[in-house]
């Protein structure tokens, strides 16, 4: 598996990310297809800029991802920030240690563009502990489709 970061998007594995990005919470948020398209596009940054994105790849196909971003859809926690944000493993290869690989590799791509720390908020629970992250509190989202959630902080 070989993890690397998105410089372009012009190929298939963007419009992969994109794909997945758009069936797992554009649609439910209203977004279009076109409309994730665009925020992917405006989200491959180079050099120490964010946000940048990272796939991980099996045999030169996407098979998951994540980003490192200034800002996440998180509006009632403005305060916290730089984020890992839209991790995600596609659902053909996840129990492969895909997302393990992934966070393998965060520290030091956090670290290379001048990060020392990082925030998430998720469901899950137990998943990101195992790869040192802290749970921080639990926090409501005000958002119809979404109950609580927790946040987490990764100290590089």
């Amino acid at each position: 598996m070989e993890i690397i970061r998105l410089e372009s998007s012009n190929n298939n594995i963007f419009k992969k990310i994109v794909e997945w990005n758009y069936n797992w919470w554009g649609q439910k948020n209203g977004k279009s297809l076109e409309e994730i398209h665009y925020i992917f596009e405006h989200s491959i940054c180079t050099g120490d800029r964010l946000p940048q994105t990272f796939v991980a790849l099996i045999d030169g196909e996407p098979v998951g991802m994540y980003q490192l971003s200034m800002t996440d859809d998180l509006d009632s926690r403005p305060d916290i920030y730089p984020w890992i944000a839209n991790v995600y493993v596609d659902e053909a290869y996840r129990g492969q240690h895909v997302c393990e690989a992934l966070m393998e590799t965060v520290p030091k791509n956090a670290r290379s563009i001048g990060l020392n720390e990082l925030y998430l908020y998720t469901s899950h629970m137990g998943l990101y502990e195992k790869y040192g992250w802290n749970f921080v509190e639990e926090i409501k989202l005000f958002k119809d489709n979404a109950n609580i959630e927790r946040i987490y902080k990764l100290n590089l």
